[in-house]
């Protein structure tokens, strides 16, 4: 399919319209209209569960999508984790184990990529894991601040010491399989 009709592939489209949301919502944390950021991001989740619907109902499942929506929704995150970070409502140390493995996992994916040694990238269980706590903890901390008189803080804790052990946890993961993939290739390549 070229290029110009994946890009107007309606879950395309909707992959586009959360990048776009991405600057919005970073302003409106930094401006402290935190109902607002709560409404964006509940907005970015839907478009991003209605991607994936309308890929497969209407089959149009593009290989740009398949690299895009990955790359919103860890754009989306991972901007996230740093704005809130900057406004003291997430701890330093949790950003950096979150973008600690994420960086990581792009290096060696992208080396592993380009140089042809492996071009399957399926998220481990753990990685499954880490991302759904990661959207739910972020949830935790707008609703907090969007709705004000909820008292989520021990939630919020719990969520934030959860990210922080999966982190690490999910890129340990991720390297053994991919290890072991690349083991599996090279002893059928040999054999």
């Amino acid at each position: 399919m070229p290029f110009y009709d994946q890009l107007r592939a309606a879950p395309n489209l909707l992959t586009l319209m959360r990048l776009f949301i991405i600057p919005f919502l970073v302003i409106e944390i930094l401006d402290e209209q935190y109902l607002v950021a709560f409404a964006l991001f509940m907005l970015a989740g839907i478009s991003d569960a209605l991607d994936g619907v309308l890929a497969r109902r209407l089959q149009q499942k593009t290989t740009l999508g398949q690299y895009l929506d990955p790359i919103a929704d860890k754009l989306l995150l991972s901007t996230l984790f740093l704005v809130l970070t900057h406004v003291g409502l997430m701890p330093r140390y949790v950003t950096v184990l979150v973008f600690s493995r994420d960086l990581g996992i792009l290096l060696i994916s992208t080396l592993l990529f380009t140089t042809g040694t492996l071009r399957d990238f399926r998220p481990s269980l753990f990685g499954k894991l880490n991302t759904l706590v990661q959207i739910i903890a972020l949830i935790v901390v707008l609703t907090q601040k969007a709705f004000g008189g909820l008292h989520v803080e021990m939630i919020s804790n719990v969520l934030i010491r959860t990210i922080a052990v999966l982190a690490p946890l999910s890129a340990a993961q991720y390297a053994w399989i991919v290890l072991r993939r690349i083991h599996s290739d090279e002893a059928k390549s040999s054999a």
